[in-house]
């Protein structure tokens, strides 16, 4: 049984200013995105993308996720109490992130993306896909630092349960962030790296993507301890929230899989 460390989330305090580790996670998952992102294009020339157009997508795929993330978070987990207090939606330091928030931002910059430069909405999505999993993994290693989004109580004779004091109760849980980075992170990474090592049906990358993200956070959410506001819905509906915005995600993922594997036109390597 593991005691949880009790890091401080600040990683630099300037008084006025101070840097959290979970603002760091997050700019050293957008670093890997455009590094992986690049190596990839030397690796596989795309007749679309350049180095430019990289920076340039992270730049406003980084908004798309904070702005996304947080919009997404204040109407799937509370929406009531961002309707009567619409200020706190500001208050981004107090916590409050949704990643499938955060994807409908980044889709909605790659669908502008399609527009600006006539392009298929499929091949910005395509090529983005396998770039994400880093940055998830590094987000939940930040939830990990801020000692928030433990897990459910497990058996105390598991090596690896671990006690989170903040948690009002003294009893090893899972350390769900750790799977979450592992899963939603290593284990997808792979997946698309893997896939993607042949050139592949335009779309197919982008509803594999969604199916494996949606399955593999559906299962780890059987890990993880729902937040305490929406603990009569998961008694109501037997499913977490997060698990409930996965369906949809695992529907749409197989939709554009089987649709897209019937057209003749292959992407290499996305």
């Amino acid at each position: 049984m593991l005691t949880y460390p009790q890091i401080n989330p600040v990683a630099l305090d300037l008084g006025i200013i101070q840097v959290h580790w979970y603002g760091i996670m997050y700019m050293i998952g957008f670093l890997f995105f455009v590094l992986m992102g690049k190596w990839r294009l030397k690796k596989y020339p795309s007749p679309f993308w350049t180095n430019q157009l990289i920076d340039d997508f992270i730049f406003y795929g980084a908004l798309g996720v904070v702005l996304g993330g947080r919009i997404g978070y204040c109407l799937f987990y509370k929406p009531m109490y961002y309707l009567n207090n619409p200020l706190d939606i500001l208050k981004i330091y107090t916590g409050g992130m949704s990643f499938h928030g955060g994807m409908l931002g980044v889709f909605i910059v790659a669908y502008i993306f399609a527009k600006k430069y006539r392009q298929s909405f499929f091949m910005i999505t395509d090529f983005v896909a396998p770039l994400i999993p880093m940055g998830l993994l590094l987000g939940r290693i930040g939830n990990f630092i801020n000692g928030e989004l433990w897990g459910r109580l497990t058996a105390s004779n598991i090596p690896w349960g671990m006690v989170y004091s903040q948690s009002g109760v003294l009893l090893p849980r899972h350390p769900s962030q750790i799977y979450e980075a592992l899963g939603e992170g290593f284990i997808l990474f792979i997946i698309l790296w893997v896939y993607t090592l042949k050139p592949r049906k335009l779309g197919t990358t982008s509803g594999v993507f969604l199916l494996s993200y949606g399955c593999i956070r559906f299962f780890l959410e059987y890990f993880r301890e729902p937040d305490s506001f929406l603990s009569d819905f998961v008694t109501r509906t037997g499913l977490s929230m997060g698990q409930w915005l996965c369906v949809p995600m695992i529907i749409i993922g197989i939709l554009i899989y089987i649709f897209k594997s019937q057209n003749s036109l292959k992407c290499k390597n996305n």
